[in-house]
C-alpha cells in the first residue's frame, strides 16, 4: 500500500480536508453546515494554491506519487489492452509499456514510460527511466502499427532515458536517435501526451507526434531542473531558480509552440480525481485522433515535418 504523501502547498488543503473527514464519521445532522461550510472553504482555497503555481511547484506536482502513469490512463481510457513485451534483441523493459487497445470501437496502438508506486516497483520499472531496449520495444511497436494501419497514442512520464553504463554499451544514444528518425516517417496518425515529466531524449525518443498534448501541471524540458542547475551553478539546490528560467510548464511551451494543446487538469491536479482527468483526456483523445484521420496521410506526413521544423527561432549572420 502507497502511504499518502502530499506537497508542502498543499498541506492547508489537506488539513481542512482531514477535518471535513472527521465531523463526516458523525451523524450529526447540526454538523451539516460546518462540513458544508468547510468543503466550500476547502475549494476556494485549492482554486487560490493552484491558480498561481510556480515552475518549480509545477515541476513537483508532474512527479507527484499519486499522479496517475501510463498503466492508469489506458485502464481509465482504452479497452481490451494486451501488453506486448520485448524488443526481440535484448530483453524487455518495464519502463516502457505498450500493445494494442480499443478507444472506443477503434483499434490502435498505445506505448508510454511507466513509473513504479512502491519500491520493489520502482526499482522493477527502473524508476520510468527506459534502456535502449525500452526504446527498441516501442520501436518494434511503432512499426508493428504502420504495418497494420493503426494510429499511435503515446504517454510520456519520465525523468529522462537511463544513463546506466550498460545502456550506453548496448546504444542509448542510436537507439533514441533512431526512434526520432522512424517516427518522422511513419505514415499512421502519432498522438504524444506528455502525463507527467517529459525528460530530455528519454521523452522525444517516443515524442516525435503529428498533435503534441500536455495535461495542464506537467512539465517538459530538455532536462530536469535539477540536473540544469548542477550545470549552470554546480549547485543542484537551486533547481527552483532553475525551473523559472527553463519555460517548462504547458503554458510556456504552448507559447513557443513546441505543443499543439493543453489539457486541463480537475481542481487540484489529475492525482486529486484520475478518472475525471482520464475522461477529460480521453475526449480530447478522440477529437484529435478523428481530425487526424480525416486527413489524407501524405498531408498528415507533410505537416509533421513542417512542425518540427518551425520549431525555434534561427539568426542568419550577414556577411
Amino acid at each position: 500500500m502507497v502511504l499518502q504523501q502530499y506537497l508542502d502547498f498543499e498541506k492547508p488543503i489537506v488539513e481542512l480536508e482531514k477535518k471535513v473527514d472527521e465531523l463526516k464519521q458523525f451523524s450529526d445532522a447540526n454538523l451539516a453546515d460546518e462540513i458544508e461550510s468547510l468543503e466550500k472553504k476547502i475549494e476556494k482555497l485549492t482554486t487560490s494554491v493552484f491558480s498561481k503555481l510556480s515552475p518549480w511547484q509545477i515541476a513537483q506536482i508532474a512527479r507527484h506519487p499519486h499522479r496517475p502513469y501510463t498503466l492508469d490512463h489506458i485502464a481509465n481510457i482504452f479497452e481490451d489492452f494486451i501488453e506486448l513485451h520485448g524488443d526481440r534483441n535484448f530483453r524487455d523493459d518495464p519502463a516502457i509499456a505498450g500493445g494494442f487497445a480499443k478507444l472506443d470501437d477503434e483499434t490502435i496502438m498505445v506505448i508510454g514510460h511507466q513509473k513504479g508506486r512502491t519500491t520493489k516497483e520502482k526499482i522493477l520499472r527502473n524508476f520510468g527511466m527506459p534502456n535502449p531496449e525500452g526504446f527498441r520495444k516501442a520501436l518494434r511497436l511503432m512499426s508493428m502499427a504502420e504495418r497494420f494501419g493503426k494510429p499511435i497514442i503515446t504517454f510520456i512520464d519520465t525523468p529522462g532515458a537511463f544513463p546506466g553504463i550498460g545502456a550506453e554499451e548496448r546504444g542509448q544514444a542510436e537507439a533514441i536517435a533512431k526512434n526520432l528518425m522512424i517516427m518522422s516517417k511513419l505514415k499512421v496518425p502519432i498522438i504524444t501526451v506528455v502525463i507527467g515529466e517529459g525528460g530530455s531524449g528519454g521523452a522525444l525518443a517516443i515524442g516525435v507526434g503529428d498533435r503534441v498534448i500536455m495535461l495542464e501541471y506537467s512539465v517538459y524540458s530538455v532536462i530536469s531542473p535539477e540536473g540544469c542547475a548542477a550545470i549552470l551553478w554546480k549547485d543542484g539546490t537551486k533547481a527552483e531558480v532553475a525551473a523559472s528560467s527553463m519555460r517548462l510548464t504547458s503554458k510556456d511551451l504552448l507559447e513557443l509552440k513546441v505543443i499543439d494543446e493543453i489539457v486541463k487538469e480537475p481542481l487540484g491536479g489529475a492525482h486529486r480525481d484520475p478518472e475525471e482527468m482520464a475522461k477529460t483526456l480521453k475526449n480530447v483523445l478522440k477529437k484529435n485522433l478523428m481530425e487526424l484521420n480525416a486527413m489524407p496521410k501524405e498531408k498528415r506526413h507533410e505537416d509533421r515535418y513542417k512542425k518540427y521544423r518551425n520549431m525555434g527561432v534561427f539568426l542568419e549572420a550577414v556577411k
